[in-house]
């Protein structure tokens, strides 16, 4: 292992010069372990740090849902599409399937911008407000859509978009 616990709670040793990709994968593990299954979602801060570090690695847009309970615990943290520098195509009934076959009670949309702008384009708005719609129908409510760009990120809910 690259990395252990130290006696003392929240502290961790690395026992070897570590490279940039390193951290991030450690970075990665421990992020797993904080969000792993049952997690209960607390702030939009946490979700923000989470998704600013799960989709800084990508050149390319994708766009990954974050599936809850009713008690807003995570049931899973997926990559559904997958696009080129500038778009992703994302089809609302694939989420729909993914979420009713999790028994979803709740979703947080989040996808990055390679471009390293983090503003939600009309497009990203339009979805998102169509991907509401459709979960409603389900009884799936929508908390969030972060767009993720670099170390910046939006959320539209703060916006007062959602």
């Amino acid at each position: 292992m690259l990395f252990q616990s130290t006696k003392e709670k929240g502290y961790y040793t690395i026992n070897k010069p570590v490279t940039e990709q390193e951290i991030l994968d450690i970075a990665n593990t421990l992020l797993a372990r904080r969000f792993k299954r049952r997690t209960k979602i607390i702030s939009p801060n946490q979700t923000r740090e989470y998704f600013k570090l799960k989709l800084a690695r990508y050149e390319y847009e994708v766009f990954c849902c974050m599936f809850l309970n009713n008690q807003n615990q995570v049931l899973a943290f997926e990559e559904l599409f997958r696009g080129t520098i500038n778009e992703t195509s994302i089809y609302p009934r694939e989420v729909i399937k993914r979420a009713l076959s999790l028994n979803a009670a709740a979703i947080i949309f989040v996808h990055n911008h390679p471009s390293g702008d983090p503003e939600p384009s009309q497009a990203d708005k339009h979805i998102t407000l169509k991907l509401k719609y459709a979960l409603e129908l389900v009884d799936v409510r929508v908390l969030d859509h972060f767009v993720v760009a670099g170390d910046s990120s939006v959320s539209m809910a703060e916006r007062g978009f959602l």
